[in-house]
């Protein structure tokens, strides 16, 4: 009887054997072109319809309807188990309150591939490991499996993937050309690493701005993963990058997670040394900007890494510097090598792993790390949105419901002030969960221990929002509410006009629906005061005299309005203080007609930001063309031209259509480089210096700095040389509070600025917002270059003709998180006129 049951067992093993397939079997020309996504989603069913060491989760779409997909490896016993895993990892740190079924501790692994779409040798070494974790003649994995729930996400990206593969199937043919002048080597605008909307969605998990990442964001957070590999490519020359990370390290991450690193730094070289493969650690790839997918699960408690292979611009094959052909299928090999040894590492860890993951959030709960316990965010139309940032990141938050009088920190004012909580301002208690990324996301001026950061340096979301804030170092008692309640509408006989606040995003999007219905809007150009209302410059009014054509004006308004519950019916236009609504300080708004150029020499991310502002947050028609059609284009159908940041190749011919189209009454963005198209120009007043002493004094001081650097030795270069640099940090701005750029930002404007591009304040124009003598900053800025941004034009406005030019030195819309930039934005497209 046993042999026969051994004998049944053997026949079962190699019939499994014989129908699951390696990806090489599976795939044609696997490891010497990149699979379409649907094979390499084939591929995955293939592994979850012939392996029971495998599930298949899909948690959402691309914009492109593409499907992303997680999958969730470990034995068929801990599969079966796997709702009751998770609930008790979730109880054990403090985010689910029910006791769940006790179960033995696992480690969580979470594996990243191919966030960036032309780094293809991430998702293709992705079916490799997912095959060697389960493939039934690897008995080192199955060991690791007993202790280990390895959720692997092949694809974060599957738009920029099918654009770069598609791509790339179309421009070769059956040979191999590794040569470097090759077009395959050559990836045209705008390229693959982005999504859709070209947002680089490895600056996306904690601000969440793209559906990619919202979708994945709320299946991570219902796993909190304890290891999380973020796998990547880089440069065809560059030797392979693992663990540990680089300096600055942020001061939140523990020395825990430090060790680990460590340990996957021994670990892999070990594997790596015994191939005779490159690599290095400790180099470039910091963790400190929170929005990586090595930092962001790093302030949720897991050790987060970063995996970089050579391969960008590597096509199918390449010759690398030092005279080697770097295959597509080497690429494979090495992530392969370098995760499974991640996933292994977890394994025998597990204890640790499990033990210090419950302790970091047990100590950030019992002891907060940071100066400050409470934060609070005053009510306005920008709260809101910051509350569904929080809820996207799990950060528990509760608004007031009594007032009170406290005292704190202003983020504003950068002092400690008194200042009063009132009903539907929002609270938050550190005392969490999410303490430490809570923390993180609001501390004001993050401590670098070292300059030389891969990414921006400052970013808290009070500056982000525009919002008046404050953090206190204690908590205070005081009635709350789960959310915010509006108070009635004022009592009205008659439907003279609807007021509408211009305070955030909603706004900006409320106009854009009224304006795509033919409705006609006004705009308040002062402060007036009526029966229950207090109109702010820039707040809406929909006057039922501008639209006695409309049918069953009341009701359509109220369907229009449900998103905006803020507004208000008025039923005289007669005010007690200020203008009448039929008066000059209400002019009608225009529904612009925008034009967005697109192509070679835009900045692709630059360029999607905007495309992204108008199609998914204010969901407002625009069209884009390719800069090379530019003659082909009739100006005079448009009111509004976007130049996204770039270099604009734009012959004289050109510029002259785009003067004769602002004289005529046209209005042009301008931002970040795309300045220099009318920078020194005849006619316009854009110019780096105020005058030309100041010009002279510029030029001397580079000399002396020249004569200077004589005597400097090689090995600090790079450091002096960011003297003149900011990688990213928020900068105050005094504003012209009086000026429709400026209206609804507040008392005073804190910029993200990235670059080190500066005027100083421009002649002849409105210098609507600018950086003062001794503002306040956060963040990294070089020596030479703070002093050299006083008195230097962020937002500036210049009339010409009929029409004028914006120019903003700062992109308001970077990365789309910003959101008093994308406010500032709205006024530039909709009210300036």
């Amino acid at each position: 009887m046993k042999k026969l049951f051994y004998n049944l067992l053997l026949l079962f093993t190699v019939a499994v054997q014989a129908q699951l397939q390696s990806p090489s079997e599976f795939t044609p020309g696997y490891g010497s072109q990149v699979s379409y996504y649907h094979e390499l989603e084939n591929y995955f069913n293939h592994l979850t319809e012939n392996s029971d060491y495998i599930l298949k989760k899909q948690y959402g779409y691309t914009y492109q309807d593409r499907s992303l997909n997680a999958y969730y490896i470990s034995t068929p016993q801990n599969l079966k188990e796997l709702e009751d895993i998770r609930k008790n990892h979730l109880y054990q740190i403090g985010m689910l309150a029910e006791k769940p079924v006790k179960v033995n501790d696992k480690a969580i692994v979470w594996l990243s591939f191919n966030v960036h779409g032309n780094e293809p040798g991430a998702a293709e070494s992705a079916m490799s490991v997912a095959f060697e974790l389960i493939n039934p003649n690897n008995k080192r994995t199955k060991e690791w499996l007993e202790n280990t729930i390895v959720i692997l996400d092949p694809c974060l990206n599957p738009d920029g993937y099918s654009r770069y593969g598609n791509w790339l199937r179309d421009v070769t043919g059956q040979m191999l050309h590794p040569g470097h002048t090759d077009r395959e080597h050559m990836e045209p605008w705008p390229g693959g690493r982005q999504n859709h909307y070209a947002y680089d969605l490895n600056r996306d998990w904690a601000w969440q701005t793209q559906a990619e990442s919202q979708q994945r964001i709320k299946l991570y957070n219902k796993w909190m993963p304890m290891v999380h590999v973020d796998v990547h490519e880089m440069g065809y020359n560059e030797p392979y990058f693992f663990p540990p990370a680089a300096e600055p390290m942020h001061e939140y991450i523990t020395q825990a997670q430090k060790d680990f690193h460590m340990a996957i730094g021994e670990m892999t070289s070990k594997r790596f040394d015994l191939k005779g493969w490159n690599y290095y650690t400790r180099e470039r790839f910091d963790l400190f900007y929170p929005s990586y997918g090595d930092t962001y699960p790093s302030f949720n408690g897991a050790v987060g890494m970063t995996y970089e292979q050579g391969g960008i611009g590597a096509g199918r094959a390449v010759v690398m510097s030092n005279g080697n052909v770097l295959t597509l299928q080497d690429r494979i090999d090495h992530h392969t090598e370098a995760v499974l040894t991640a996933v292994e590492t977890a394994s025998w860890q597990k204890d640790k792993l499990v033990k210090n993951f419950r302790e970091y959030f047990k100590e950030a709960q019992d002891k907060p790390k940071g100066k400050y316990s409470t934060y609070v965010i005053k009510n306005s139309g920008k709260t809101q949105q910051l509350a569904e940032l929080l809820e996207r990141n799990n950060i528990q938050f509760t608004f007031a419901n009594d007032t009170k009088k406290l005292d704190g920190y202003s983020y504003m004012d950068n002092d400690d002030r008194d200042f009063t909580v009132e009903p539907n301002d929002l609270i938050i208690n550190v005392k969490q969960p999410k303490a430490i990324l809570t923390q993180v996301l609001f501390e004001s001026a993050p401590k670098l221990t070292d300059s030389l950061s891969y990414d921006i340096t400052a970013w808290a979301l009070p500056y982000a929002y525009g919002v008046e804030s404050y953090a206190l170092k204690n908590s205070f008692k005081i009635k709350t509410k789960a959310k915010v309640n509006y108070k009635g509408k004022l009592d009205f006989e008659r439907v003279y006009a609807y007021y509408i606040p211009w305070n955030g995003r909603a706004s900006a999007k409320t106009l854009s629906c009224l304006l795509k219905s033919g409705i006609k809007v006004r705009s308040a150009r002062k402060a007036s005061s009526f029966r229950g209302i207090k109109i702010k410059p820039g707040d809406l009014i929909v006057l039922k005299g501008d639209n006695q054509n409309m049918y069953d004006f009341k009701n359509n308004m109220d369907m229009l309005l449900e998103s905006k519950p803020d507004y208000e019916v008025m039923e005289s236009g007669f005010s007690l203080e200020g203008g009448d609504l039929g008066g000059e300080s209400y002019p009608l708004l225009n529904a612009p007609k925008v034009l967005l150029l697109a192509g070679e020499g835009v900045s692709a991310t630059d360029f999607g930001q905007a495309w992204f502002y108008f199609d998914q947050m204010i969901e407002y028609p625009l069209s884009i063309i390719d800069i090379r059609n530019v003659n082909r284009v009739d100006f005079s159908q448009f009111t509004t031209i976007v130049l996204a940041d770039g270099y604009y190749d734009l012959d004289e011919n050109q510029k002259d259509k785009l003067d004769g189209f602002i004289a005529d009454g046209g209005k042009v963005i301008a931002i970040g480089n795309a300045l220099t198209v009318f920078e020194d120009r005849s006619g316009y007043s854009l110019t780096r210096f105020a005058s030309e002493a100041d010009k002279m004094a510029e030029m001397e001081r580079r000399e002396e700095e020249t004569l200077e650097a004589r005597f400097m030795d090689y090995k600090n270069a790079e450091r002096r040389s960011i003297s003149e640099a900011v990688p990213g940090a928020v900068i105050e701005n005094v504003i012209d509070k009086s000026h429709p750029l400026s209206y609804g930002l507040g008392n005073k404007y804190f910029s993200l600025k990235t670059s080190d591009m500066h005027y100083q304040l421009l002649k002849d124009v409105w210098n609507v917002a600018y950086v003062p003598q001794n503002y306040i900053s956060f963040g990294f800025i070089g020596k030479n270059l703070k002093k050299n941004l006083e008195n230097t034009v962020t937002f500036a406005v210049e009339q010409k003709g009929k029409g004028q030019v914006i120019y903003m030195v700062d992109n308001p819309l970077f990365r789309g998180f910003w959101e008093n930039g994308n406010l500032l934005f709205s006024n530039a497209v909709f009210l300036v006129d």
